[in-house]
């Protein structure tokens, strides 16, 4: 095992996070128990590219636990098959977020244009008409109602 030669603060200060982020990790086993030395924790300087490794999981929209088994199969060289495994098990929960948004932009720039007096007869809030299975889906204007308002269809992306 390469020489412990980083303090905890200089981690944090390298990777710019929190030494309590750190501590966070090693507590529930994201990064591996350091070497202590007089009773201060010391790491590797690879400790730095690990800590990029689980900023960029996290910002990839990988949990802790996904983390921590694709950081288990880096250990043990598979790490090429738990990537896959993770990104093809993400890429559904990604791209119906971006549905969801894209959902919520149309209705923010229709919702921009209403001319209603009362939210009552503003069919952007009506739920009539919603299919059962449309969970979050956002209410889409009726014909009748926020005559200034673009249809669905008028609008563009």
């Amino acid at each position: 095992m390469p020489q412990a030669i980083l303090t905890i603060g200089e981690v944090a200060r390298e990777v710019g996070i929190n030494t309590s982020a750190i501590r966070y990790y090693e507590s529930i086993g994201v990064l591996p128990a350091p070497e202590r030395h007089g009773g201060q924790r010391r790491y590797p300087p690879e400790i730095v590219r690990r800590l990029g490794v689980i900023d960029v999981a996290k910002q990839a929209g990988f949990s802790l636990d996904e983390t921590r088994a694709l950081l288990a199969a880096d250990a043990d060289s598979s790490a090429h098959a738990e990537l896959r495994n993770l990104a093809a098990r993400k890429l559904p929960e990604i791209e119906a977020l971006i549905a969801r948004a894209q959902t919520m932009r149309d209705w923010l720039r229709t919702a921009s244009g209403c001319t209603c007096d009362t939210l009552d007869v503003c069919g952007l809030f009506e739920l009539d008409g919603l299919p059962a299975a449309a969970g979050d889906a956002l209410p889409m204007l009726h014909d009748r109602d926020c005559a200034a308002v673009p249809s669905p269809a008028d609008r563009t992306r």
